[in-house]
């Protein structure tokens, strides 16, 4: 592989970085001959994009029209399907994710909501915001627990992990048979999943956003698990018909719904998701910036990534478009 000319060319990096990330990122870049530029995301405007040779970092793919010029662009997420929408990216721009920086944000807030909501805790923060003094009865544990996880990937891992450390028995879902290592007893497929779901006290999803996940939890999935089970979602919210959730939670069929992304997203303020008592709703930060270890982790993976693009290697994570 040959190294990449960016000689006169411009990089734009929107990560938060620090003093000293920053100066190693503007040191790879102009060592290359480049200028660094340094604009955080959400100000990130359709001209500061022209001129731009790589973008390492998130930027709202509506200021992206498929530039020409633009020949990477590394995401500082671990998702990416709204940059493979038609008119974003032009067919030369080489994209790469982060996943694999994002296991133990997502999954410590994942597994936080299934325990609150086994807990009832979520009952007893509305009972205390009401200066409610009420018992909300029996309650069930993740000790002993059958957990489905859906996605057995870096995030999903993490997941299973924190589950067996209390004592569940976690079986993972993958898209290819795989032999069974900790932290799970037992793997299965994606073609087994309504045999699967009978079998799970939670089940927990962390699948990406494909035409084959989107709206997989209909109402024959919710029916398929297993009567007073908790559900999780911490991958995308099209992966759930919504009225379909609804009505399982209202019938008392699933014991709650800890869901991290929903589906629409935003959620508007009217929707009934907001109005039900065993929905814990968290509006997609988990894997944003709010775990510092998680940031530092992911801006080194996103540095790494760049100077593997300077050097003309083979990037890691790459998509395939």
């Amino acid at each position: 592989m040959s190294k990449v000319d960016l000689t006169g060319r411009r990089v734009l990096v929107t990560l938060p970085v620090n003093d000293e990330e920053r100066a190693a990122f503007a040191a790879a870049i102009e060592g290359a001959g480049a200028q660094a530029v340094f604009i955080r995301e959400h100000y990130v405007r359709e001209r500061d994009i022209d001129g731009i040779t790589a973008i390492v970092g998130n930027v709202p793919a509506r200021t992206l029209h498929a530039p020409e010029g633009l020949l990477w662009l590394q995401t500082s997420s671990a998702g990416y399907d709204h940059y493979l929408a038609p008119g974003i990216l032009a067919p030369q721009t080489q994209l790469s994710c982060a996943a694999g920086t994002y296991g133990q944000a997502v999954s410590e807030h994942m597994f936080a909501q299934v325990l609150c909501l086994m807990k009832k805790l979520h009952l007893y923060r509305d009972n205390q915001r009401e200066a409610r003094w009420h018992d909300e009865g029996t309650v069930t544990t993740m000790s002993g627990a059958n957990v489905l996880v859906i996605g057995a990937g870096d995030i999903g891992t993490h997941f299973a992990q924190l589950c067996a450390a209390v004592g569940a028995h976690v079986t993972g879902l993958r898209r290819t048979t795989v032999e069974a290592q900790a932290p799970y007893e037992r793997m299965a497929t994606m073609d087994e999943l309504l045999d699967e779901l009978p079998k799970a006290d939670v089940v927990a999803s962390v699948l990406p956003s494909t035409p084959e996940t989107r709206g997989l939890a209909d109402a024959r999935f919710f029916a398929a698990m297993r009567e007073g089970a908790y559900f999780a979602n911490a991958g995308r919210g099209d992966l759930v018909v919504s009225e379909d959730l609804l009505e399982a939670l209202r019938s008392g069929h699933l014991a709650g719904a800890a869901l991290e992304v929903t589906n629409p997203e935003p959620l508007p303020a009217d929707h009934p998701l907001w109005a039900e008592p065993n929905a814990l709703i968290t509006p997609h930060i988990s894997g944003f910036w709010h775990l510092p270890a998680q940031t530092r982790r992911t801006i080194a993976f996103c540095l790494g990534n760049l100077k593997t693009f300077i050097a003309g290697e083979p990037l890691r994570n790459l998509v395939s478009r």
